[in-house]
């Protein structure tokens, strides 16, 4: 499913216009980008929780040469799925 088909299956499910349902998926998923990027988690009950982590700097190798070079540290983007969705998925009943 894409961003335009989630935004299809938004309208049909809550009965409004495509035009409102993309307004409000982009402002939801904008408001998470803010919140994590402050450092903040996002826990959205029974879906799951979004979180920022660190990468700590770290040696690699040029796969084509060989040679050891340093990959610098970064932040990540976490996803934590809550238990109704991997329930869901794995198609466990409540």
């Amino acid at each position: 499913m894409n961003k335009a088909e989630l935004i299809a299956a938004i309208a049909d499910d809550a009965e409004i216009s495509k035009a409102k349902a993309e307004f409000a998926l982009n402002s939801a998923i904008d408001t998470i980008i803010k919140a994590v990027t402050k450092g903040d988690s996002v826990q959205l009950i029974g879906f799951g929780t979004f979180s920022s982590g660190k990468r700590a700097a770290r040696m690699g190798r040029n796969p084509k040469t060989g040679e050891p070079l340093k990959i610098a540290a970064a932040k990540t983007v976490k996803f934590s799925a809550g238990k109704a969705f991997k329930d869901s998925v794995n198609k466990r009943k409540k």
